[in-house]
């Protein structure tokens, strides 16, 4: 399937000065557009395709759904539509000791979920921002729109907080080192509460290279993370796009199943899949009209809107919610025709505001400390 992927500028590349050889992106990339690429993308929901795996490719599905204090945690927060405290001390607590099977065999346990990096995301078709309060702790976070890795192992918070031991404690693959023999991982666990646009994709990191194409790059984390001064950028890594990269992604993924990835630089981001730019328009008059009859100022005016329809190749979600979208177009339009009465605006208004929800992704994500069980 098509995706499109944003990369780090090459403009804003330069040599790394701190660690030779290695590659810095500059943070002025974060003002643009971006490099986007449409790429091909594996579907790993399709008949027939073969997940590489977390050993080899730096990403694996889990299932989820036997985990029953995880999905009622989970169902609390689709519920209420963010993270609350309770749910996150359940969510973390559903999780420790519990143990992880690989397709290869290999058994997990998971020991620490870690403090940091426990988020509720929320992204709307086309990178809209369905956020218009902002971050505020673990919520309001957005779509992670450029293809990132989420920490250097060599760099800050760890270097602090393990006093450089990181590199030796956990498996790892970064440009210029490795760690093939550690049983303890740092992973991130993404679970998707609903996930019909802008879903998580994943890069098999065998086919990166990682010296010409893995970027060093200072992210400040003040304004989501309580960080002291000298850990308040986080070391992390952004990429530049290569067509040898291949990447996978899942179109049917929900709460009972989750990505595990290793956090020391597995290239991941939001993708905008195919057929993403024909829900834009329908999402942004819809949104504004259900405003307008929300604030009590009255009938909305005509929904004037472009109806381009989503490409063949577009997933099936993306499909059906741009006909409900459509739909309601037309029924508010017949409405402002016929003089709808309030009665039948605060249906329409009720049923627009489930359709608009049936297109914006909504997920959960979290790190892990997790180690290679023997036997």
């Amino acid at each position: 399937m098509r995706a499109t992927l944003t990369f780090s500028e090459p403009s804003h590349v330069t040599p790394d000065a701190e660690r030779p050889g290695l590659l810095r992106a500059d943070f002025a990339s974060e003002d643009g557009t971006g490099d986007e690429h449409v790429c091909d993308v594996t579907d790993l929901s399709a008949p027939g395709a073969i997940e590489p795996g977390l050993e080899a490719a730096g990403f694996e599905t889990i299932g989820l759904e036997a985990n029953t204090a995880l999905q009622r945690a989970l169902a609390d927060v689709r519920r209420r539509d963010r993270l609350t405290s309770d749910a996150e001390a359940a969510i973390r607590q559903s999780l420790t000791g519990t143990e992880v099977e690989l397709a290869n065999g290999t058994r997990l346990r998971i020991d620490l979920v870690v403090d940091d990096g426990l988020f509720y995301r929320r992204a709307g078709p086309g990178w809209i921002d369905v956020n218009p309060g902002g971050i505020v702790g673990a919520n309001g976070h957005g779509g992670a729109k450029y293809v990132h890795g989420d920490q250097d192992v060599y760099g800050t918070p760890l270097r602090q907080l393990m006093h450089d031991t990181a590199p030796d404690t956990f498996r790892h693959v970064t440009p210029d080192g490795r760690n093939d023999d550690a049983a303890t991982f740092l992973l991130n666990l993404w679970i998707p509460l609903h996930a019909p646009v802008q879903p998580l994709t994943l890069m098999d990191g065998r086919t990166l290279d990682a010296e010409r194409h893995q970027l060093r790059f200072g992210l400040p984390v003040d304004g989501f993370l309580e960080r002291d001064d000298d850990a308040a950028i986080n070391d992390i890594w952004r990429f530049l796009y290569h067509e040898d990269q291949q990447w996978f992604v899942r179109t049917d993924m929900d709460s009972r199943q989750g990505y595990l990835f290793n956090t020391l630089g597995s290239g991941h981001g939001a993708a905008c899949l195919a057929g993403e730019e024909a829900l834009v328009p329908l999402f942004r008059a819809l949104s504004g009209a259900v405003s307008a009859v929300g604030s009590g100022d009255g009938v909305p005016a005509p929904v004037n809107v472009s109806t381009i329809e989503p490409p063949d190749d577009a997933p099936d979600a993306i499909r059906r919610g741009w006909t409900r979208l459509a739909e309601q177009v037309d029924r508010a339009n017949a409405l402002i025709t016929g003089a709808g009465s309030d009665e039948a605006w605060n249906e329409w208004r009720t049923g627009t505001v489930d359709a608009l929800d049936a297109v914006v992704r909504r997920s959960v994500e979290l790190r892990l400390v997790a180690s290679v069980i023997e036997g």
